[in-house]
């Protein structure tokens, strides 16, 4: 009968061993799988290498190498997850057998005899156990099977090492916010707020006990349940000799330190930081930024960003100023150097440099300028009568009516000292004989990405949609480098986890769309708006070009400008398009030539310091004028001038048509819906489909619409 039994057990062992070799066999050869990518968190840094913050997503973590983890850290996992790790092959027997002794013996499973290689390979290629279909002791099989191959390829100590480095840096310690820790570095962060070559004994042991069961130990969800597990670690590295009896009282007898921290979620510049956030998902889409592991490199300067802040903050001090935005871009490459705005991020994410979309007043003058000058105009010559407009405009169908700010006119006034003066008489004419879909275009060609309708009253800034403080940047920008429109740059490189480095978002992306001969003619008209114009206030002791802007019912102000090494807008307004500036303190009424050419000023001041102050350079292609035939101009052109209030104002047969025509244009409902016209005003409307308006400014205002933007003080 013993005989039998024998045989029967051989036969038994021999047909397990069989099975057992077969499902061996059947694993997948390691070389041939591919291990997932567990992820890391994303790291954005400014143009110094200072972090900015992290990218987070559902998982938290950030490797590191080994010798950033303390021996306290290796020990605790070691004695408490396998004890025999550098003793066995990838498979501890003895403790397969102990386990199963233990866990029969209990009747339930207590133990389950998986080394740290084991586990590593269920961490690193979780696809195989999904893909193969099995679970238990099949899965088991299997994972011993990789975890032989495992230390077969990296033999030794070192490859002992190099398994445990890996074990640390991808192995769960548990969630906390809806995020996991995963790896050492991560949880050390989330638990004690500390990089993990910081941690302590006991916060050692603590981490160490938390992979067994990561919600049941979880410190911040149970902290008894936590301490009895890291007493346990404590315990059994006192009893592997990792460490003496009196360490391990004394650590036993430690509070838990752990510390609620939001270090992952911790910003600076956080509207930026949003910025390039998005430009990442738009370039490599969500999933990609979401799965980590980034290094992103950007352009902005943070002491730049500080003085930003600062001279917003020193030139509107007062609770309830209005708020202000500015952006400052380098020229040559388009690097954005500063994007700075005195918003709470806490308050509001919405980012007014790179989001609003506001009325940008006289500052879109230099559009009709630039319009003109590439189409041979000699602003220097060419003239219009500065005068009270009111009549109808054939060409566009639309009722003009414009006047200055103050109600001064200078009769016959050159191109030049109209955008000086910020003459919207002079320059309303200008659009009118440039036509207002060529200044569309160039407002385009420009950099200007919102959308524009091309009406008359766009010349003056009155524009149905608005544009963004970065969009005024680079149209200018384009008027200071010769001509080349050149793309915003937020992002110099990115490096990926498998080294790879991209720096296609750092290449900048010129468009030649002016001669420097045109841009140079401009930027001579924009330098004397600084030295005795609109624009005084901006005066920085190094030669400098720009344009204010304040829209007629100061609803918005602005100054755009530039030395030869740094463009910079700023805008002033409240975020309510609706609240008008006319009694901010110390400013009364706002307009471009105040806080925002202050802000301007001050923050200019501090950002050329290191930069070269020198002159603007000499065109390399002369501009060369061209005949001007101007139905509105008064000289400059062959043949004489008509004007304009000849013109009749009672419409012709032709007139109604071509009103009608204008008024049947696809608009954005309950706005424009027939022709604009321009009025003083400041351009509101009641949004029942009869516009009105008052005020002494020059504002645009539909005849019927239910939307007017304003227009433009100068």
């Amino acid at each position: 009968m013993l005989g039998l039994l024998a045989g029967a057990a051989l036969i038994a062992a021999c047909a397990g061993a069989a099975y057992v070799y077969n499902i061996a066999a059947s694993a997948p050869e390691l070389s041939k799988l591919k291990p997932i990518n567990p992820g890391a968190t994303s790291v954005v840094y400014a143009a110094d290498g200072t972090r900015l913050g992290f990218i987070q997503g559902n998982t938290l973590r950030t490797p590191i190498i080994s010798s950033y983890m303390p021996g306290n850290v290796r020990k605790a996992t070691v004695a408490i997850e396998d004890r025999r790790f550098y003793k066995h092959g990838g498979v501890d027997y003895e403790g397969v057998v102990r386990a199963a002794f233990k866990n029969v013996s209990t009747g339930q499973t207590v133990q389950g005899g998986s080394t740290l290689t084991m586990q590593l390979i269920r961490n690193l290629y979780q696809g195989e156990r999904a893909r193969a279909g099995i679970a238990g002791y099949k899965r088991k099989i299997r994972e011993a099977k990789l975890a032989t191959d495992l230390e077969n390829k990296h033999p030794g100590r070192r490859g002992k090492d190099w398994i445990l480095t890996q074990y640390l840096n991808n192995v769960p310690y548990g969630t906390v916010g809806g995020q996991t820790a995963v790896g050492i570095q991560a949880a050390a962060r989330v638990f004690f707020d500390k990089p993990a070559a910081a941690l302590k004994l006991p916060e050692a042991a603590l981490l160490a006990g938390l992979p067994q069961a990561p919600s049941q130990y979880n410190p911040f969800l149970d902290p008894k349940a936590a301490i009895t597990r890291r007493n346990e670690v404590l315990a059994q590295m006192r009893k592997e000799g990792y460490i003496t009896p009196g360490a391990a009282i004394a650590a036993q007898r430690a509070p838990l330190g752990v510390r609620k921290n939001a270090y992952y979620a911790k910003r600076r510049e956080s509207y930026f930081f949003d910025y390039v956030k998005q430009e990442l998902i738009d370039t490599y889409g969500a999933a990609r930024v979401r799965e980590g592991g980034l290094r992103v490199f950007t352009t902005v300067d943070l002491k730049l960003q500080q003085a930003a802040r600062r001279a917003i903050a020193t030139r509107l001090p007062v609770p309830g100023d209005p708020s202000a935005a500015l952006v400052s871009i380098d020229p040559n490459n388009g690097y954005i150097k500063a994007m700075a705005s005195s918003g709470d991020y806490a308050a509001s994410k919405f980012n007014l440099a790179a989001q609003a979309k506001r009325q940008p007043g006289s500052t879109f003058k230099v559009m009709v300028l630039m319009t003109a000058l590439r189409k041979g105009v000699d602003i220097n010559k060419t003239t219009y009568d500065s005068k009270p407009l009111n009549f109808f405009d054939q060409a566009t169908g639309t009722k003009i009516d414009v006047q200055t700010d103050d109600h001064s006119y200078g009769g016959n006034t050159t191109i030049f000292e109209g955008l000086v003066k910020s003459d919207n008489t002079v320059f309303q004419q200008l659009d009118l004989d440039m036509g207002p879909e060529n200044v569309r275009q160039t407002a385009y060609d420009m950099g200007i990405s919102s959308h524009l309708d091309a009406y008359p009253a766009e010349g003056l800034g009155g524009l149905t949609h608005g544009v963004s403080p970065l969009e005024m940047t680079r149209a200018y920008v384009t008027v200071n480098n010769g001509g080349w429109r050149v793309k915003p740059i937020a992002v110099t490189k990115v490096e990926f986890p498998d080294g790879h480095v991209d720096r296609s978002l750092g290449t900048p992306k010129k468009v030649k769309v002016f001669t420097d001969g045109e841009t140079h003619e401009a930027t001579l008209a924009m330098e004397a708006n600084v030295q005795r114009g609109t624009g005084t206030a901006a005066q920085i002791g190094c030669p400098a070009a720009g344009k204010t802007g304040t829209t007629s019912s100061f609803t918005d102000a602005w100054f755009d400008g530039f030395t030869t090494s740094l463009n910079t807008a700023v805008w002033v307004g409240y975020p309510d398009v609706n609240t008008s500036m006319t009694n901010v303190p110390g400013w009364g009424t706002m307009f471009g030539g105040k806080a925002p050419a202050s802000i301007w000023h001050d923050f200019m001041t501090t950002a050329m310091a290191g930069r070269k102050c020198e002159p603007f350079p000499q065109p390399k292609v002369p501009f060369v004028a061209q005949p001007f035939f101007g139905k509105y101009a008064t000289t400059g052109a062959p043949g004489g001038a008509v004007d304009p209030l000849a013109t009749t104002t009672t419409p012709t047969t032709k007139d109604k048509n071509a009103k009608k025509k204008a008024g049947s244009k696809k608009f954005p409902p309950g706005q424009y819906e027939s022709p604009p016209q321009q009025s003083p005003g400041n351009g509101t409307g009641n949004g029942n489909g009869t516009g009105n308006g008052n005020g002494n400014g020059g504002g645009a205002q539909p005849q019927t619409g239910g939307f007017a933007p304003p227009g433009s003080t100068g």
